[in-house]
């Protein structure tokens, strides 16, 4: 074999790893243009759901606030819960720092699955908003507590300000019971 013929089998190596990848990157294109159908096709065929749509007005608010939120919508097979503070039944935060607030906001989350026909493990995802970022394992020592089979998805991240002066705020998404999504 000469030199011509060895650098003319790399240059056909080459051309055959420039080919292999262009068809890689074909299929790829293909399956998420596939992905994309898939997800639009199964979100049109839930465009009627928002017809269906039945929201629960906010049941602790704190005295004389007319809050512009409901405290949960639920949509076929989801619940979506508003965020939650650390509130206690006089609409007041409660004292005692992250980990009380954390306690009664969980608390407080935990009455809204139940009284609409979900519980801790139907949450798929929860947002997590922290008035300070250094409170986050103290929190997280609380929320564990909570979530007896498995964690659900979780963004954490810090706020310049939560209402009320809260030192955390959570909102989340859950599965709801079959039973539930029919009355």
């Amino acid at each position: 074999m000469n030199a011509s013929t060895s650098s003319g089998s790399g240059a056909s190596r080459d051309v055959l790893a420039v080919q292999t990848s262009k068809a890689a990157a074909r299929a790829v294109r293909a399956s998420l243009r596939g992905l994309l159908l898939g997800i639009m096709l199964a979100f049109a065929g839930h465009a009627s759901a928002a017809d269906d749509a039945e929201y629960f007005p906010v049941t602790h608010a704190p005295p004389g606030m007319n809050l512009p939120f409901s405290e949960a919508v639920r949509v076929g097979g989801m619940l979506y819960l508003s965020g939650e503070i650390g509130t206690g039944a006089d609409g007041k935060l409660v004292a005692g720092g992250i980990a009380a607030e954390a306690k009664q906001l969980m608390d407080n989350i935990g009455g809204t699955l139940a009284r609409h026909g979900s519980s801790w493990d139907r949450i798929v995802q929860c947002t997590v908003a922290l008035a300070d970022i250094k409170d986050w394992p103290a929190f997280n020592e609380v929320y564990r507590g909570y979530f007896k089979q498995h964690f659900p998805a979780r963004m954490a991240y810090a706020a310049s300000g939560l209402a009320l002066g809260a030192r955390a705020e959570v909102q989340c998404n859950a599965l709801v019971d079959r039973a539930a999504r029919h009355h």
